[in-house]
């Protein structure tokens, strides 16, 4: 049995928590990670969360790796010690890329609705 995106995406929505854009702002000031695995191209054309580390979703083993010369301190300081909320452009990318990251051994959850999720919450974004 082959499966398409949306099945995978679907299993690891299984796996993951989600949170609110409040609740993941609110983390976010208290020390935990926003990670924002969309592609370059979109944090161009719909902006970006201010302060928040972006990581396309193609690159996130290697940058979430501490043993690879790739490591992304900003990242790998934070398995054990914090959480990571991992947002998209509406969910899919993050579910996948938490699911991942808990494999990895890190705390992860998906900000809810992803980068139009923030938006429609009234939530700040930087062009």
């Amino acid at each position: 049995m082959s499966l398409t995106m949306k099945d995978l995406v679907a299993d690891a929505r299984t796996r993951v928590a989600t949170v609110s854009p409040q609740e993941a702002q609110q983390a976010a000031a208290g020390g935990d990670l926003i990670l924002d695995v969309r592609e370059p191209a979109e944090l161009e054309t719909a902006g970006r969360v201010a302060g928040a580390l972006h990581v396309p979703r193609g690159l996130l083993e290697t940058r979430a790796d501490a043993t690879a010369e790739s490591a992304e301190a900003r990242l790998t300081a934070q398995r054990g010690t914090g959480r990571v909320h991992v947002l998209c452009a509406v969910g899919g990318r993050a579910a996948l890329a938490a699911d991942t990251l808990q494999r990895m051994g890190y705390d992860a959850d998906v900000i809810e609705g992803g980068l139009n999720g923030w938006k429609s919450a009234g939530l700040p974004v930087e062009q």
